[in-house]
């Protein structure tokens, strides 16, 4: 009996090392399935979220009465970040919420979670420009 083989076209997975930039374009591409509107779209959407989610951080942070909202917001954030493929702004915000489990101070971290959402937005304002 013969076999019938078929070749089937895969999309390609997330890198398990993303790429050197600040938004992994490669994994981007793949999330808006190539449509340019739409990745200028999510762009500007996470740039506006993420300043947003920082600044609810910041005054939410010093307050040790509630960090399940903190939790929730740095939570959001590292979603969002994976989602376009900002895989440091969603490692910082992981170890903000690591930071916040485990009982540390967060300021260290929020510096980090920081610095990385301003190189994001600058690359983010970059491809923004060049569209």
């Amino acid at each position: 009996m013969p076999l019938n083989v078929e070749r089937i076209e895969w999309m390609p997975s997330p890198p398990l090392a993303p790429d050197d930039g600040p938004i992994d374009s490669a994994h981007l591409d793949r999330m808006t399935l190539g449509d340019a509107s739409l990745e200028r779209e999510v762009l500007a959407m996470f740039s506006g979220q993420a300043v947003g989610l920082i600044d609810r951080l910041a005054t939410t942070l010093p307050s040790d009465a509630e960090p399940s909202e903190a939790l929730a917001l740095a939570h959001t954030l590292k979603g969002s970040a994976r989602a376009i493929g900002a895989f440091r702004v969603a490692d910082a915000a992981e170890g903000l919420e690591t930071a916040i489990r485990h009982g540390d101070d967060p300021a260290e971290a929020l510096a980090r979670l920081k610095d990385a959402v301003a190189e994001a937005r600058t690359a983010i304002d970059t491809i923004l420009r060049r569209s």
